[in-house]
């Protein structure tokens, strides 16, 4: 059965997109646990990361990298959460792997439990802000 990511990889479903690569895909979490949550997700629709070709592998970890850096930047250079919900048991809710880069600005508190949405203007400025720190590298 096709994912949901998938279907956002063939344009299928919209999305606010970062940033694109041969091999994977970052967009915003569309219910991030803070503004500024990014998935990044691999193109070939393989549930766990041991599944993928070690090649493919290796370039969704420079392209995650490089969303990192790009989403540390729009908060000012802070910390970040990367994550990978490897398997159903793990927390893996979409069967299709994806690690989630989360920014951790000073003093601001994330709640693991809740998720936050987006206005339409708030997920278009916040995908501006981090594709604005992707051109300076």
């Amino acid at each position: 059965m096709t994912s949901i990511f998938t279907k956002i990889i063939r344009g299928e479903i919209p999305c606010e997109k970062i940033h694109e690569s041969n091999h994977a895909i970052a967009f915003l979490d569309i219910a991030p646990y803070i503004f500024g949550h990014t998935l990044v997700v691999a193109k070939r629709e393989e549930a766990r990361l041991e599944n993928l070709p070690s090649e493919e592998a290796a370039a969704l970890m420079n392209f995650m990298q490089e969303i990192a850096g790009a989403v540390s930047q729009a908060y000012d250079g802070c910390d970040y959460n990367a994550f990978l919900y490897n398997g159903p048991d793990a927390g893996q809710e979409v069967p299709h792997l994806h690690f989630h880069i989360i920014p951790r600005p000073p003093g601001v508190m994330v709640n693991f439990r809740t998720r936050l949405s987006y206005t339409d203007d708030e997920r278009q400025k916040t995908g501006s802000q981090i594709r604005a720190c992707l051109k300076k590298g």
